[in-house]
């Protein structure tokens, strides 16, 4: 069978590591072939250098059967290769039709070809049997709809290589089935997918391949039929990952964190939390599952006093929480790990050291006279890096040129560290490998176990029926449904999380 892609030798060294190392991988025209591998692995890296990105360092690169330099990505889009990046790259305001001929478009004399581009995405749509309103704005599709806008982007450009990025993270399991019909569609037809995931099963159930990465370097290549997710694990990580986790019955406390009929708006007036109540006593996980943008980041926040309410209330260890500013929310004892670690998480140009104690570098600890302790500080964020598994080369180097898992891990060191009474969830293991999942997991059930509240919101169904104790799906900004893990399949939270209702004898 042609090769498609073939990566000979790739080395690529940032300061202080070796991202890719001597790395040789070959994937066939007309296969999906899966990459996996832990945080660091050079994942990322890899496919950068393969969409014109990075530049490699050492090593060589051919596209069916032809070596090539690819010193950008408008160079990778004329080798007909296109990335699909895990954050939806779309203009909100415009149509679908608008986004994907966007920096492609075809003109007749001075204006926009609008006829001929809507002709030509029309017969991709046909070929393809994709189902989309090319006239409908972006703001108004659904997750899945937006995803395949995306794909058509790259389509629409010719691309025959296509490089998915962590493709499933935020859609229901009713949109990774649609998904997963489309790619095998698209290989029919004889397009050469890469998929990067750290989803094993699915990766086992879509890829006729799998290359595993670990530390820079290949550990090798399967067939999805000669490994199960335990051993591919066990490959990614260097060691056996226990895939069940194992949850103690933990007797429940006092109401730590409730909230009561809350209603956020936006600035626009649009309300996107909608009358929302739930209780959460200690040693309890309660899990919102939903597909994001139903609400969930405005309503951590909102608990948090980053966004304002604008009726119901908020009480945090029986004190009301609707007036008080954030720094005093977090002195209550609340630990918060935000979907967006690089707006709301970190600050990007300062070093590991400085972001491990971020918010809290006025605690006594950290202090010597009115001076901060750095030896103090540089101790404890040693520790916490060794304890979270971060991979870097030093805490004094910058923490953007840290991957985002190893980003996330830091975020998850500074705030589980401080004994919080509440801890605010939203997507914590998101761009982790699985055995820095089961770190964070672990966490967290020891902090259940320890008495604490945790609010846990997720796309990641699974993770929310493992570790919660009771969930409620979030749609259009409601709680649409509330249930025990154990009294509804995987299936029905997807209807709801599409804003359905499941049929009386069809749930669990």
């Amino acid at each position: 069978m042609e090769r498609a892609v073939v990566l000979k030798g790739i080395t690529k060294r940032f300061p202080g590591i070796v991202a890719n190392d001597g790395i040789d991988l070959e994937v066939k025209k007309g296969e999906i072939h899966a990459i996996v591998g832990e945080n660091g692995a050079g994942k990322s890296t890899l496919m950068k250098i393969l969409a014109g990105i990075y530049q490699p360092d050492e090593g060589e690169i051919y596209i069916f059967g032809k070596r090539e330099r690819i010193t950008s990505p408008g160079r990778a889009i004329e080798l007909k290769i296109g990335m699909v990046h895990q954050h939806f790259m779309l203009v909100d305001r415009f149509t679908v039709l608008e986004n994907i001929i966007l920096g492609a478009e075809k003109r007749a004399g001075i204006t926009i070809d609008e006829k001929n581009s809507r002709k030509m995405i029309e017969e991709l749509l046909s070929l393809y049997n994709f189902s989309l309103d090319l006239d409908a704005r972006v703001e108004e599709i659904s997750v899945g709809q937006a995803q395949r806008v995306e794909i058509l982007k790259v389509l629409y450009r010719g691309a025959d290589i296509l490089v998915l990025d962590e493709p499933t993270a935020v859609l229901a399991p009713q949109e990774v089935k649609e998904l997963f019909v489309n790619l095998r569609r698209l290989k029919e037809e004889g397009k050469t997918i890469i998929f990067i995931s750290h989803k094993l099963d699915e990766v086992l159930e879509i890829a006729d391949r799998i290359t595993v990465l670990r530390r820079g370097r290949v550990v090798g290549t399967v067939m999805p039929s000669e490994v199960t997710k335990e051993e591919l694990a066990r490959m990614m990580v260097g060691k056996p990952v226990f895939m069940k986790l194992e949850k103690a019955s933990v007797p429940t406390g006092e109401v730590l964190l409730s909230v009561k009929d809350l209603v956020v708006k936006e600035s626009t007036g649009k309300t996107v939390v909608n009358g929302v109540s739930f209780e959460i006593r200690g040693g309890e996980i309660y899990g919102i599952a939903g597909i994001e943008g139903n609400g969930q980041k405005e309503l951590a926040e909102a608990i948090l006093g980053l966004r304002q309410i604008s009726s119901g209330q908020v009480t945090i260890c029986g004190r009301n929480a609707g007036n008080l500013s954030v720094r005093e929310i977090r002195d209550l004892g609340v630990a918060f790990i935000p979907e967006d670690r690089h707006r709301q998480g970190l600050i990007l140009p300062m070093k590991v050291w400085e972001n491990m104690v971020l918010g809290f570098h006025r605690k006594k600890e950290f202090l010597k006279g009115r001076s901060l302790n750095l030896k103090a500080i540089r101790k404890f964020a040693e520790k916490k890096s060794e304890e979270f598994l971060v991979m870097l080369s030093s805490i004094e180097q910058s923490i953007e040129g840290l991957s985002g898992g190893n980003q996330q891990k830091v975020i998850l060191g500074r705030e589980l560290s401080r004994e919080p009474e509440v801890i605010i969830a939203s997507q914590p293991t998101r761009g982790l490998d699985v055995g820095a999942a089961e770190f964070v997991h672990k966490e967290l059930l020891k902090k259940r176990e320890e008495g604490k509240a945790i609010l846990l919101i997720s796309a990641d169904l699974e993770e929310v029926l493992s570790l919660s104790d009771r969930v409620g799906v979030i749609y259009n900004g409601r709680i649409t449904a509330e249930f025990k893990p154990e009294e509804v399949t995987l299936e029905d939270i997807g209807v709801y999380m599409l804003g359905g209702e499941v049929k009386a004898g069809e749930g669990a």
